[in-house]
């Protein structure tokens, strides 16, 4: 198709003519929440392309690798996998496309920010070199051992935790109990109720010790550094937490501009 771009001061989307409007709309979320994650995150890069699709087959085209995250993640999940995140590129699918694929009011909010929460991830990765993207071989190994990281930082610091938990009920009465910390199917409806609880219990900073370095240990070290408690505690807490989301009622969306 004929591309079209239409620039920000950080961002440039490349897309369809009649995605103007929605290319717009990501760029203006972009610049705010880079402006945000300024404040917690030593580098926030700019100089990054947002590649716009009109259909899921011209995305999973461009990113081979989607069509395996959604294979591998949980039903709750797969609705969610509508982008990829490079070192300098996002891609991701339409206003339209996330419309089709939304389950309700907070489904569709937590697909619209899309963009906000894969820049989250290369903002992340930035900062902490061990993590994708770039994508290769041994960032693949990563992914697979720290998806629950990766993911549910992606989530918490965009601000989206809150619109994801609809998903997460869903994931819970599917029947399988979930493993801590999740599993690479579980990452990216589970992961942000880690960084959830975390901030509840230890704060904003703790959160950003969690995703500032890949300990030697694993993510045992890691969570225990963070939480400054042992791992079955940790753990222990986390399903109290997950029984307490499962017996509150569907949730509003939450205030966005607060993070």
């Amino acid at each position: 198709m004929p591309w079209a771009e239409t620039e920000s001061l950080s961002f440039i989307a490349r897309h369809d003519e009649a995605d103007t409007s929605c290319a717009q709309r990501i760029l203006d979320a972009l610049e705010d929440r880079r402006m945000r994650l300024e404040d917690d995150f030593e580098t926030a890069p700019g100089d990054v392309t947002v590649v716009i699709h009109d259909n899921p087959a011209t995305l999973s085209l461009s990113q081979p690798l989607i069509p395996l995250a959604r294979w591998s993640s949980t039903p709750s999940a797969r609705r969610y996998v509508a982008g990829w995140t490079m070192a300098r590129e996002l891609h991701l699918l339409d206003d339209d496309w996330m419309a089709r694929r939304a389950a309700g009011p907070d489904s569709l909010e937590a697909l619209r920010g899309t963009a906000e929460r894969l820049y989250t991830q290369l903002v992340v990765a930035a900062n902490n070199p061990k993590l994708p993207p770039p994508w290769g071989p041994r960032h693949l190994a990563t992914y697979y051992r720290w998806a629950w990281l990766i993911e549910g930082a992606a989530q918490h610091f965009s601000g989206q935790s809150g619109l994801f938990r609809p998903a997460v009920m869903n994931r819970l009465r599917e029947g399988d109990r979930p493993s801590f910390p999740p599993s690479i199917r579980d990452a990216l409806v589970l992961g942000g109720t880690v960084f959830d609880l975390l901030d509840r219990n230890e704060g904003r900073e703790a959160c950003l010790v969690l995703v500032s370095r890949l300990r030697k240990d694993g993510a045992e070290g890691n969570l225990e550094t963070a939480f400054k408690a042992r791992l079955r505690e940790i753990e222990a807490a986390w399903r109290d937490h997950l029984a307490e989301m499962v017996g509150q009622p569907e949730p509003a969306a939450p205030d966005r501009n607060d993070y």
